[in-house]
């Protein structure tokens, strides 16, 4: 069963799109597209209860926030990019650097 997007209620099948979560307050978000994750945080980030990464499998092997560097603590953001049978992780220090990560376009932004 296909969850829905958190922003706009499209649903969002098991291979496709993105699953955002702070793991350490039990919080996720679903969203269709990358761009949808940027209205939400100003919106204020409306988190359902849940997990992206199944009960007993280690979520902690992004070390590094994607966007500073910084090695993460225990409080963070994971999000997963679903492509097909593909699972694309990234992870940030905060939602601020999520935000700004999206923002810019994600890993694959365009150079600068």
């Amino acid at each position: 069963m296909p969850e829905h997007c958190t922003w706009c209620g499209t649903a969002v099948p098991d291979d496709d799109g993105f699953r955002v979560a702070e793991p350490e307050e039990g919080h996720k978000a679903v969203f269709c597209r990358l761009e949808h994750i940027v209205p939400w945080i100003i919106q204020g980030t409306a988190w359902a209860p849940g997990r992206i990464v199944p009960s007993g499998e280690p979520d902690d092997a992004l070390g590094r926030c994607a966007l500073c560097g910084d090695p993460l603590g225990i409080e963070r953001v994971l999000v997963v990019r679903h492509r097909g049978q593909h699972r694309i992780g990234d992870a940030f220090c905060r939602v601020e650097h999520l935000h700004e990560w999206a923002r810019g376009g994600g890993r694959y932004k365009a150079a600068s």
